[in-house]
Formats: structure tokens, C-alpha cells, sequence
């Protein structure tokens, strides 16, 4: 989490800048200063009429008060996209949950989060420390997010440290679980499994066994949901984790009543299901393992993209050949390449010729031929002679970039099908929750005897068979 983002006051110190429309002579940039200057809080405003751009100062400005000064002089302030880099979440639930959250900031119009990207774009005029307030308040980590370009080996280690606990977890509690469900499953399933149990180590000693692998299963892989669940529940804001943890401890704890003090129970309600609990966090996590392979393979196709830009470049200053960091290059920089490097930004040919391998643009296997005044992109490769080249777009204004930037907004972007299912598990598990107390109380009240016992069976119930579906939905 990014700690300087976070000590960020929702009224920001400093200088804000803002981007007004509607400007067209020198009266109106006097109106727009005076309307900043009224805002409580502000020092200085300057106003540019060629930029169309406005200057701030303040010791405690609140940025949605400057956007509502300037759209009451008769203004418009151009809406500025936010991204954030989320931590936290892990399913669909998350994902509307911080949406709403960012939705709630004032000043957001818009605002979209991608599980797979585990990215926010927020569209309006909301303060940056604003929205990372929220969704820190929804229970996720947030900072601002970077560019592919400067995606950090931080990111990518991480995501790869998360899929391999995942798959470590995943087959701890797969060889815990499977035992589990052989003993009690098998015994319901086929005869001859029941016989041998009873003939060799019992049914009590059975469910022993399944006592300890079941806790095993629970308090070590499955350890993960409890740990973000409860919280979560606490807050009133249930998630899938809070069904998995409520579901599977609600099956657990009637088990272990059967277990150790079944005269609590009537006679022939004496069961107990360590089989769902251990095979439900089993289930869950292969979701979720699947689901963290699914998120380094989207990162790793932008690292792919990024790893086609030069690092540096060669570039003629004060009548020498430097090497420069890639970020140094200026628009007019005369550039020098030399037979198999890449063309570090696009630019126009002036000196020389060759052969450009430009497939990584066009597909095309064969190098094209290029001569003075021919244009070069950024990220090809120089396949025959050296040549120079004066450069016409760097940094983002490169075609490179501008793909690296519609890659990320296809994987940003939601079909029309994850937005349905984005508003269904908002509700999901609180109905789910609701359903089983309800579930509870109807049988306490108009159940046969032992009416306490079937409530409870029948509301753990409803939390188990859930389970599956909360797993469907959060993958």
C-alpha cells in the first residue's frame, strides 16, 4: 500500500490544477479567479486563458468545492480519469462493494473496478487521497496506480508469490479433505465402505479422524477466509469470504457436537458433515488458484508489450553522441540507431538506411526497407545499417504506448453480462445470510420437535449449498 497516498488529507496543501472550458476572453479568466479566490481556504488562484488552466493555492483546499466554484461562475471543468491499484479483493462481491464505495466519493461520475486487473478507473473530479480514502474504508488496500510502462517487478512478484501459496494451500487441503470425504461420503454411498469402517476402526474413531483432518483443513489453508471474512462481517459488509467462513464454521461446529457431546442432540439428529466444511475450502480454493493464474497471465501480456520499449537511446547533444534514459528523449532530439537495436520512440529517417523488422506493428514477417524521410516506429528493430532519426512522438504520444494503453482498457473493460453479475453478488451473500436466519426461525417456530435441532440443520444447510455458488461467482 502506498503510504504517502494515504496521509493525504481530503483537503489537499498545495497547488491544484484544474482544466476550465468555456473560456473566451480576459473577463472570463477574471471571473473564474474570482470564483476560486471565494472558496474557503484558498490563498491564490491564477487562471491561463491559452491553457485554459487554473492555479490554486491553498493550506487546506477542498478540490470538489474549486469544481462547484467554477460550474457556478458558468464553467466547465474537464473531468479528469483517476486509476487505482486495489488490493484486497477476491471476488465479484469486492468488486461492487468498491465500486459503490468510489461512487459514494463526491465529485465521481463514473467509476469502474476490474477484479482481473485488480485496477479502479474513476472518471470526475474527485480528490485522488478522496477516493483512496474510500476504498480503504471498504476494507481494501488502495494507492494510485502507474503505467504499464512503469509496472514494478514488485507487482509481478507478488501476484506470484500469492499463486503459489495458493496452489501450496490448495494441495494441503485437497490431501486433507479427500480422506474426509471417503470416510463419511463413501460410508453413505456404498455398503461395503460402511462395513469396513465399523470393522476396522469404528464409526466414532472415523469421525475422530475426521475431526482432526477437518480442523487441520480449517485452521490452515482455509485460514485465509476466516481472516478476511470475519472482519468483513463485522462491518456489516459481507463478502464471499464471510459466507465460506460462516457456512463451513456453522457445519464444523455441529459436527463437533455430534462429535463430543452428542446427548445435547435428540436421538437420530446425531450426524455430522466435517465432509462439507473441508471439501467447500477445497472447492473455494481451486477458484481462487485458478483465479490468481488468470491475473499474472493479464499482467504478463502488458509486461510483454513493455518489454518491446528500448530502456535508452543515443542521442546528439551539443554536437555528441549521449546515452539517455528513454524518458530524456524530446520531441526534435536528433536520434542514432545502430543494426539490431530497437528504434527507441517513433520519429522521420533524416541520415542513412535499412532494413526495420516492424512485425511487432504490423505482423508482417518480412523487414520493410526504409530511406531518408521514411517514418520509424518506437519498439522495432533495426535489422541492417545505422541510421538517424529525428524523433516526432516520445513517452506516451508513442504508438507502442497508445497500444500498451488500449490493452490495458480492453482488460479494464466489462462486459455487459460482469456488470449483471457485479449487482447480483452485491446482494448475494446478504441474502443468503438472511435466508438462513430465516430459514432458523421458521423451523424454530413452526417445526416439530426437537424444533431447535432442525432449525439449525436446515439453516446450515441453506450456508452450505450456497457455498458452491458463491465459488461459481467469485471465478
Amino acid at each position: 500500500m502506498n503510504m504517502q497516498a494515504n496521509k493525504l488529507p481530503a483537503a489537499v496543501a498545495g497547488k491544484i490544477v484544474l482544466d476550465v472550458e468555456g473560456m473566451t476572453c480576459a473577463s472570463c479568466v477574471g471571473r473564474v479567479e474570482r470564483a476560486l479566490k471565494a472558496v474557503p481556504g484558498v490563498q491564490s488562484a491564477s487562471v491561463n486563458l491559452a491553457t485554459e488552466r487554473a492555479e490554486v493555492t491553498g493550506a487546506a483546499v477542498d478540490r470538489a468545492l474549486l469544481v462547484k466554484a467554477v460550474e457556478d461562475a458558468g464553467y466547465d471543468v474537464t473531468s479528469l480519469p483517476v486509476d487505482l491499484q486495489i488490493e484486497g479483493m477476491t471476488c465479484a462481491s469486492c468488486v461492487a462493494r468498491a465500486e459503490r464505495a468510489l461512487k459514494t466519493v463526491p465529485g465521481v461520475t463514473d467509476a469502474s473496478v476490474n477484479l482481473a486487473t485488480e485496477r479502479a478507473h474513476v472518471i470526475g473530479q474527485a480528490d485522488p487521497a478522496a477516493l483512496i480514502r474510500a476504498i480503504e474504508d471498504a476494507g481494501y488496500d488502495a494507492r494510485l496506480a502507474v503505467s504499464a510502462a512503469d509496472l514494478s517487478e514488485e507487482v509481478t512478484l507478488r501476484k506470484a508469490a500469492e499463486e503459489s501459496a495458493l496452489r501450496r494451500d490448495l494441495r494441503i487441503s485437497a490431501a486433507l479433505s479427500l480422506p474426509v470425504f471417503l470416510l463419511e461420503m463413501g460410508s453413505h454411498l456404498f455398503a461395503w465402505v460402511h462395513t469396513a469402517v465399523m470393522n476396522t476402526i469404528g464409526m466414532q474413531n472415523s469421525w475422530y479422524l475426521q475431526f482432526a483432518l477437518t480442523t487441520a483443513v480449517l485452521f490452515g489453508p482455509g485460514l485465509r477466509f476466516f481472516v478476511k471474512g470475519l472482519p468483513a462481517l463485522a462491518r456489516l459488509a459481507p463478502d464471499m469470504n464471510s459466507l465460506v467462513a460462516v457456512g463451513t464454521s456453522a457445519a464444523y461446529g455441529y459436527s463437533l457436537i455430534s462429535t463430543f457431546v452428542p446427548t445435547l442432540l435428540p436421538p437420530g439428529t446425531v450426524n455430522v458433515y466435517y465432509e462439507a466444511a473441508a471439501v467447500i475450502v477445497t472447492l473455494i480454493l481451486l477458484g481462487r488458484t485458478l483465479e490468481a493464474r488468470a491475473k499474472g497471465r493479464t499482467s504478463e501480456a502488458i509486461k510483454r508489450l513493455v518489454g518491446l520499449q528500448a530502456k535508452t537511446a543515443r542521442v546528439f547533444r551539443d554536437g555528441a553522441v549521449v546515452e539517455l534514459p528513454i524518458v530524456e528523449v524530446r520531441p526534435s532530439d536528433l536520434v542514432e540507431v545502430r543494426p539490431g537495436e530497437r528504434v527507441p520512440v517513433d520519429g522521420e529517417m533524416t541520415e542513412g538506411a535499412s532494413w526495420i523488422d516492424e512485425s511487432m506493428i504490423s505482423g508482417e514477417p518480412l523487414p520493410v526497407e526504409k530511406t531518408i524521410g521514411s517514418p520509424v516506429t518506437g519498439g522495432t528493430i533495426n535489422q541492417t545499417g545505422a541510421f538517424t532519426f529525428r524523433a516526432m512522438a516520445v513517452g506516451e504520444a508513442t504508438m507502442l504506448a497508445q497500444i500498451i494503453r488500449m490493452v490495458e482498457a480492453a482488460q479494464g473493460g466489462k462486459l455487459p453480462i460482469q456488470a449483471l453479475v457485479d449487482r447480483v453478488t452485491m446482494w448475494f451473500v446478504p441474502a443468503v445470510m438472511g435466508l438462513a436466519a430465516l430459514t432458523f426461525v421458521v423451523w424454530l417456530v413452526f417445526g416439530p420437535e426437537p424444533a431447535l435441532t432442525f432449525g439449525l440443520v436446515n439453516a446450515v444447510a441453506v450456508l452450505i449449498i450456497a457455498c458452491p455458488c458463491a465459488m461459481g461467482l467469485a471465478t
